[in-house]
């Protein structure tokens, strides 16, 4: 890696000269009204990202700039509604070493160890014997466990950062926990089990050694399938290690949560929701991703007077998001650079 300073994205301020190594999201080529082509992308460290163009940038550069998901960039950072934007001199790819991940990948600010015990300690909580051992069968599985303590939830939508996954599996399912003695009618152990399983398919789907992107796995399979196989799979592990067999029916409608838990066909689910678990899970899940993404584009911690009020169309969301607490004014002499 080369040995640039880096500059915390956080502490990026308008007018500020950067040169320094960072990761790459999203980048690619567009055309401006003019029919001029530039780069665009998101740059991101541990602390957070901003928006980067380059505005003279051959398309033919484009794959050596971004094979290594890592870029040293020379640019200078302007205001543009409101939010920081690199606009860039230079931008070269470049290989980091895994050392440097620790400076480059946004990681979750939560106790990783705490979070696994949570969800250990919900699934330990079921009633059923045999819901019981199938949660065993993947919680005995230590490489797959270690993934799943790390990975991301998602290359630049929601909890993309190391640990992502864990962080928004233990949110749901406390969630769950504490909205399901008001659903008495719902079977609590196929909730919290499909919640658990729902997106662990992502331990294979997405990488995250070099960056957070999707493996051969996740663009050929995806996390939705590959969960259900490997229900399929551990179910049987589980009846041979505790001598007790779960019905094919239980197997079914667990796996059925997994295939449509994304909720809607053209969302990448493979089925409609349709049992009254799949629903809660479906509905569940989408509510603390996008709650998440909200947090997270409004940046309340970061906001100051100087800010715009609203950010910018977060495509996720269908909407652009209005900051401002109005019952916690931002003081006026704040002075926090924003992390756009």
């Amino acid at each position: 890696m080369n040995s640039q300073p880096h500059i915390n994205i956080r502490d990026l301020k308008v007018g500020a000269f950067v040169d320094g190594i960072y990761s790459l999201v999203n980048p690619q080529t567009a055309v401006t009204r003019g029919g001029k082509c530039y780069f665009k992308a998101l740059i991101r460290d541990a602390t957070g990202e901003a928006a980067a163009r380059k505005w003279t940038f051959e398309e033919s550069h484009l794959q050596d700039v971004s094979a290594t998901g890592y870029a040293r960039v020379v640019g200078r950072v302007e205001l543009y509604n409101g939010q920081n934007q690199i606009v860039l001199d230079q931008i070269q790819g470049v290989e980091v070493s895994a050392e440097d991940l620790v400076s480059l990948l946004p990681t979750t600010r939560k106790n990783i160890a705490e979070m696994f015990s949570g969800v250990s300690t919900l699934l330990h909580s079921m009633n059923d014997p045999g819901m019981r051992a199938l949660a065993d069968a993947y919680l005995t599985d230590e490489p797959m466990m270690a993934a799943f303590r790390h990975a991301p939830a998602a290359t630049n939508v929601h909890h993309a950062w190391i640990g992502g996954l864990l962080e928004h599996t233990n949110q749901l399912m406390h969630l769950a926990d504490r909205m399901l003695p008001l659903y008495p009618e719902l079977n609590r152990d196929i909730v919290l089990l499909g919640l658990f399983l729902h997106d662990l398919g992502k331990t294979v789907e997405l990488e995250w050694e070099k960056g957070f992107n999707y493996t051969m796995d996740g663009q050929l399979i995806g996390h939705l399938v590959r969960g259900a196989i490997w229900l399929q799979l551990k179910a049987a592990m589980a009846a041979r290690s505790s001598g007790i067999r779960l019905s094919n029916e239980v197997v079914t409608v667990l796996q059925h949560i997994l295939i449509s838990h994304h909720g809607q066909l053209e969302h990448g689910a493979a089925k409609l929701p349709s049992t009254p678990e799949a629903i809660f899970v479906a509905l569940l899940d989408n509510l603390e991703a996008k709650t998440t993404i909200s947090i997270h584009a409004v940046a309340r911690e970061r906001l100051h007077a100087g800010n715009a009020e609203f950010t910018e169309r977060i495509w996720s969301l269908d909407s652009r998001m209005y900051r401002p607490d109005p019952l916690n004014p931002v003081d006026s002499h704040t002075d926090v650079a924003l992390q756009s």
